[in-house]
């Protein structure tokens, strides 16, 4: 296992700080960062964790530089089910069923569906059944051939997008999964070198669906201030009509649901 120090280093590189960035926005001194990377100062585990903060080091990886520095972790990671998640879970099903009638879904750090509501259902109608068996993976559920790929009408572009996020993801927070995800779905080939898309936060997904055209757009909701990994690792991808035609298929045709959302996690 590496040391504490040269683990705070390396996450210092990924966020392209100076060890002077690191030292004033933690309020300590630039001799003292020094000091921890290079194992000439053991720190405290409140320092450990105030390094961490200000280089936003997801919780799980700030236990393993807790435990690199000798101290247990601080974190916990509870299953999906535990009683102590109930609230957060309700609360989460609350903002599924309130996006209705536009899809939501509630994804984890691998890109996998853990929940989703009701107006997700129609567009996996026709889906491949061996891509529905849980873990369902969002990339691969809108990049295979069996899957959404033949309804997305501009592929390429959400391809593009895909590949930015999760390569600034990984780029974040390093996973070897996501890794191999990414490798065997979104790594650029041939045709790619040097596509890009002019606004990614405003490139709508055009399914074909329904005998029309649907245009829709994301936004991503995370826990503020979680203090459990396995809150910390989730978000919910909400998207919306892009235009008033999108809009009115979604009013005009969606039934309101009488159950909560739906879970579809292993």
């Amino acid at each position: 296992m590496t040391t504490v120090g040269e683990q705070l280093r390396q996450w210092r590189h990924r966020r392209r700080l100076s060890q002077l960035d690191l030292a004033i926005a933690a309020d300590v001194s630039a001799r003292h960062v020094s000091l921890v990377e290079t194992g000439k100062s053991n720190p405290s585990a409140d320092m450990v964790l105030r390094l961490a903060h200000q280089l936003g080091v997801p919780l799980r990886e700030r236990n393993r530089l807790l435990l690199a520095a000798g101290f247990a972790p601080r974190y916990s990671e509870r299953p999906l089910d535990w009683d102590g998640l109930s609230a957060a879970w309700e609360a989460v099903e609350r903002v599924l069923r309130a996006h209705e009638p536009y899809p939501a879904v509630v994804l984890d750090r691998r890109w996998n569906i853990v929940m989703h509501n009701r107006a997700l259902d129609p567009f996996l109608a026709e889906v491949a059944p061996e891509l529905l068996r849980p873990p369902v993976n969002m990339v691969r559920l809108g990049l295979d051939p069996r899957g959404l790929a033949p309804r997305i009408v501009n592929l390429a572009d959400v391809r593009t997008v895909l590949r930015t996020r999760i390569a600034r993801q990984l780029d974040t927070a390093p996973d070897a999964e996501l890794a191999a995800l990414y490798e065997e779905l979104l790594a650029p080939g041939p045709g790619d070198a040097g596509r890009s898309v002019a606004a990614e936060v405003v490139i709508p997904m055009i399914f074909r669906f329904g005998g029309r055209e649907l245009r829709l757009f994301s936004t991503i909701t995370t826990f503020g201030t979680p203090l459990d990994i396995t809150l910390d690792e989730i978000a919910i991808e909400s998207y919306y009509p892009a235009d008033a035609e999108s809009a009115a298929y979604f009013t005009t045709g969606f039934a309101a649901p009488d159950t909560d959302g739906r879970s579809i996690v292993a």
